[in-house]
């Protein structure tokens, strides 16, 4: 992979993050369902996503019943970014399937996709009971919250998460991202550090503390997480992407304080 496709890649998960969390003062991304763990679906290259989904489509448009048939095949048309055509499926697979939990987490997965965000909170809400709650379900439903702006629910719900599962990377990756987003980046750090140190930590997991590192202007300390995972000459290209926007977005503030924009008191 060419060194410029990996940062476009690497920073869509950061896009969420920097765009908001440049709002955290100076110095200054994640999808709702752009979270780290087993909410998202296996590793794949879309040349395989595109044969599943045309292998699972037969049996789904044979039988729409079908729950084992829709959710694989709206799995494989969400990895191939196919956003309305999951919720569309999964819709009609949830009509009749109405208790069928594992359908009703990927339905609130893709309608938060589309940023149906209210609805999505209510369709997960159903995926899990109080008495038997899914952490995964609780990580997604705080990333929708995150999505919305509502940070210190967001965090309530990773932490339910990580009471089920303790020290859960994912769950502390998006977590960490929360704090961020709530302009707290030491805290958000001192979590995705937590994060890092799990040895099942996921690369994107070491990523998004390079990202929180470099919000805080240590571009050097960055660029070292992030070669962990990737060719020098691709944490190099992410750390310059990182500090050019940051560049950008300080000289968009200077100009705004410059322009007159207030009423004037001449005549």
């Amino acid at each position: 992979m060419r060194p410029n496709q990996t940062r476009i890649r690497l920073l869509t998960s950061a896009a969420f993050v920097v765009a908001l969390a440049l709002q955290a003062g100076g110095c200054q991304t994640m999808n709702a369902t752009e979270t780290t763990g087993s909410t998202n679906p296996p590793q794949r290259s879309e040349g395989e996503w595109r044969q599943e989904a045309d292998t699972w489509k037969e049996r789904y448009v044979k039988n729409p019943a079908d729950a084992e048939a829709a959710y694989r095949y709206a799995a494989a048309l969400r990895a191939t970014g196919q956003r309305a055509q999951t919720v569309a499926v999964l819709e009609q697979a949830n009509i009749h399937n109405p208790k069928d939990i594992k359908l009703l987490g990927a339905y609130g997965r893709a309608l938060a996709d589309t940023g149906a965000y209210k609805q999505a909170l209510e369709v997960l809400s159903r995926a899990h009971t109080p008495d038997q709650p899914d952490w995964r379900i609780l990580s997604v439903q705080g990333a929708v919250l995150d999505q919305m702006g509502r940070h210190a629910d967001a965090q309530r719900y990773y932490a339910s998460a990580l009471r089920l599962m303790p020290d859960e990377p994912s769950v502390l990756s998006n977590l960490g991202l929360s704090y961020a987003l709530a302009k707290n980046l030491p805290q958000a750090e001192t979590t995705l550090r937590r994060a890092a140190e799990q040895g099942n930590a996921e690369p994107k997991v070491r990523q998004n503390l390079a990202l929180v590192v470099g919000l805080q202007g240590r571009f050097q300390e960055a660029e070292q997480i992030a070669s962990k995972d990737l060719s020098p000459a691709e944490a190099q290209a992410n750390v310059a992407y990182l500090r050019q926007m940051l560049a950008e977005q300080q000289q968009w503030k200077k100009n705004q304080r410059a322009s007159p924009l207030t009423p004037s008191t001449k005549s």
